[in-house]
């Protein structure tokens, strides 16, 4: 088993520091195992049945093309979405292994290469591109979440409910299986019992992934920071830049199929439930619980005014409302990292100077 990327480096090469007041060291490893059973392996198991629903609506798609599967699908679509959201911030072990990460999800995607290939790919139908098992070999960007919301919110996605087993659906129908393999691999790699599970609840000299408890906390606290890093950087700022910028609406992740604010909003959920989930408060002196407040009651206002946009993105952002509700996302976006980053980070002992958001 190789090191998790990015965390691990950080973690391994700026240290953690002498234990900090503020850190209940005998909270750790009951954190490190909360953060594998009660999050990271739920998560992974809701997106396998989220993927295997889908694979079967794409299938009936193709076989009894009308209005009603159609919808059927793209509710699919949808539920993989959330699932995905939720799960997306373990961006760590087995996600990177494989390219599963990007196999699932290629965003951003600046110079719009998944979209060419996904058009050239309808324009000249390949009939190989209709086997699940054959698009591991081809670009990312042709086999995941991206290339399946074209198929079916995209130009040309009446054509689905005209024609029975078109090249169209059956390519469709391949990606939705393709993203139900790398579900079932992301889930059985963290089911396994002596394999990446048990490096994360048991850190030690001899554990290719953390060799102290310092390491795995750090490791874990990673992966909220670069969780809410990417909300703000790669959600966020991709399609507003801030006040008076021009905005690119089509930047957005799933415009198309207008889970814009429900991934961000399932992001944060994701962030906030892996918190919760591992008892992250546990691992502060009672001195220091309040900050732990501080982080929760941010969370909460993040996700509440992500639900509470419902517009697709492209007649919201550039309206006075629209415009007001990004500022106050942005703003606790902000506001979060830096309380988990500086404040948390620092009240459980990563020594000065650390910061999550200087490598990545």
């Amino acid at each position: 088993m190789r090191p998790f990327p990015a965390i691990a480096v950080l973690a391994g090469a700026l240290g953690f520091a002498a234990p900090a007041a503020a850190l209940n060291q005998a909270a750790i490893p009951k954190v490190l195992e909360r953060a594998v059973d009660g999050f990271i392996r739920p998560g992974y198991r809701d997106l396998k049945t989220a993927t295997a629903g889908l694979g079967n609506a794409m299938q009936a798609l193709c076989v009894t093309p009308s209005d009603a599967t159609l919808e059927a699908a793209r509710n699919g679509f949808d539920a993989v979405v959330a699932r995905w959201s939720h799960i997306e911030i373990v961006r760590v072990g087995p996600a990177l292994e494989a390219n599963r990460f990007e196999r699932f999800l290629f965003y951003p995607d600046r110079k719009g290469t998944g979209l060419k290939q996904v058009q050239a790919l309808l324009a000249k139908p390949d009939e190989s591109a209709t086997v699940a098992a054959n698009l591991k070999g081809k670009s990312v960007a042709m086999q995941g979440l991206g290339a399946l919301e074209f198929v079916l919110f995209g130009t040309g996605s009446e054509t689905l409910v005209q024609d029975a087993a078109g090249f169209r659906c059956r390519y469709g129908a391949a990606v939705a299986g393709n993203l139900d393999v790398v579900a079932g691999e992301l889930s059985a790699a963290w089911e396994q019992p002596d394999g990446v599970q048990s490096a994360w609840k048991h850190p030690g000299p001899d554990n290719p992934v953390y060799r102290d408890d310092g390491e795995a906390v750090a490791g874990l606290l990673g992966i909220l920071v670069h969780g809410v890093e990417a909300v703000k950087d790669q959600r966020l700022r991709a399609f507003y830049p801030g006040p008076g910028e021009r905005t690119r609406p089509k930047s957005a992740i799933y415009w198309r199929s207008a889970n814009t604010f429900p991934s961000i909003a399932g992001n944060v959920e994701g962030i906030r439930d892996l918190w919760q989930a591992a008892g992250m408060a546990e691992l502060l002196d009672e001195d220091a619980r309040s900050l732990a407040g501080s982080i929760e009651f941010l969370e909460r206002s993040i996700i509440r005014m992500a639900r509470s946009i419902d517009s697709p993105v492209e007649q919201f952002v550039d309206t006075p409302d629209g415009q007001a509700k990004l500022d106050y996302l942005v703003l606790n976006t902000n506001d979060l990292l830096e309380r988990l980053n500086r404040d948390y980070g620092g009240a459980v002992g990563l020594g000065a100077g650390f910061s999550f958001a200087d490598g990545d």
